[in-house]
């Protein structure tokens, strides 16, 4: 299909980009209503990006929302497929309250989501396009991968207790050494229980370079398995053209109560904030009555907004 640039402005011909992509990789177009009722959203508060909700009353009496999120919905609205795999793509706006501006606004997100039998060769997948995505958006990213279940493991060996532990994974998406340090001393957790946490976070940079100490240091506290993982999900960016532009980083975290595995943000020079985060959500599938596995990204289109004013300045 042919389109005409001078029709299109900066962010819808990135969005067109990013949809013939994933159209190219297998992925199908999903579409859904701007409404859900409120109680999907009510139940599942930690995975939103933010707190509010835009709420109605419909003719039937049932409470509605404006959707504040894509994946809760295609969780909801899509069924189990055992031993095949469901590939579908979004473009689609959510409502949210922005963090840089007062109340709601509506945002627009491109995405995909790969549900069902998920294998290693689906992660690998699905971070590759993650990493095509942003390069459609900008020659200049980078996209930041961690493991959950890693993180997790080095938290609750220094902190069995979910208070704590919650408060030293916050540390720990926030690069807080000090905190993390400070935390174990007001907990009175023994000396130096934490110096494996804070090497494992201190290690940045390609898969090549950052895998083996990962693998080894994983080791050591039952891991293993998981970095294996870790690193057959990178394995392919060895060697291409996108080697440099993936980094190692054990602070790209989400929700660990719904995300597990891998987890990913993607970042643009000159835009602050992540403009793509992703990564494997089988708690949240379990939670809402799913048993296929599941992953997949947005892109936010919004965020872009820096990027393509600078290009229609220089045009």
């Amino acid at each position: 299909m042919l389109i005409d640039d001078r029709v299109m402005n900066g962010q819808e011909r990135i969005s067109f980009m990013l949809r013939s992509l994933y159209s190219q990789h297998g992925y199908e177009r999903y579409r859904m209503s701007k409404f859900e009722e409120y109680d999907l959203y009510s139940r599942n508060k930690d995975f939103l990006f933010s707190e509010g909700v835009i709420t109605f009353t419909d003719t039937t009496g049932r409470l509605m929302a404006l959707k504040p999120d894509v994946t809760l919905s295609i969780v909801k609205n899509r069924k189990d497929t055992p031993g095949s795999i469901q590939k579908l793509y979004y473009h689609e706006n959510v409502y949210r309250v922005s963090g840089a501006a007062d109340g709601f606004r509506e945002q627009t997100q491109v995405g995909l989501e790969c549900m069902g039998d998920v294998d290693d060769a689906c992660i690998a997948e699905v971070l590759r396009l993650a990493a095509e995505s942003l390069r459609l958006c900008s020659p200049d990213f980078v996209l930041e991968v961690s493991h959950l279940g890693i993180l997790n493991a080095f938290v609750d060996a220094i902190a069995p207790e979910e208070k704590v532990k919650q408060a030293i994974l916050a540390c720990a998406g926030q690069k807080n050494l000090h905190g993390i340090r400070g935390l174990c001393r007001e907990n009175h957790v023994a000396d130096g229980a934490e110096d494996a946490l804070v090497r494992l976070l201190g290690l940045y940079g390609t898969p090549r370079t950052v895998m083996p100490k990962i693998r080894e240091l994983a080791e050591e506290y039952g891991a293993g398995e998981m970095a294996a993982q870790l690193g057959r999900a990178v394995a392919g960016f060895t060697g291409c053209d996108l080697e440099d532009r993936i980094q190692i980083d054990f602070s790209a975290t989400g929700d660990l109560r719904y995300y597990n595995g891998i987890a990913f943000k993607g970042f643009i020079s000159g835009i602050p904030g992540s403009v793509l985060s992703g990564g494997q959500y089988d708690k949240l599938m379990r939670k809402m009555g799913r048993k296929d596995r599941a992953i997949g990204f947005a892109v936010f289109l919004d965020m872009l907004e820096r990027l393509t004013e600078e290009e229609t300045t220089r045009a």
